[in-house]
């Protein structure tokens, strides 16, 4: 399995409805941080997020969190030639 593409070096802050939402974990989705199909061929695939209530949600964009799909600091320890 390749590594994750990055799309961006800090989290994607959004006010989130309840629901299901599926975060793209491969960074290839033209539709970030969510999946459109773009991971098939990579082995990787989406990470399913139920959210419960209305809240703000920081989702990873570095896609290097060890939290997903919710942003961890990750970023600011990845090489900046990544």
């Amino acid at each position: 399995m390749a590594d994750p593409k990055i799309c961006d070096r800090k989290p994607c802050v959004q006010e989130m409805e309840p629901g299901t939402y599926f975060w793209c974990s491969c960074g290839h989705s033209a539709s970030q941080p969510f999946c459109d199909g773009s991971h098939k061929g990579t082995g990787m695939g989406p990470v399913k997020e139920v959210i419960a209530e209305k809240s703000t949600v920081a989702w990873c964009l570095c896609k290097h969190t060890g939290n997903q799909p919710r942003c961890d600091g990750s970023h600011a320890k990845l090489p900046q030639d990544e």
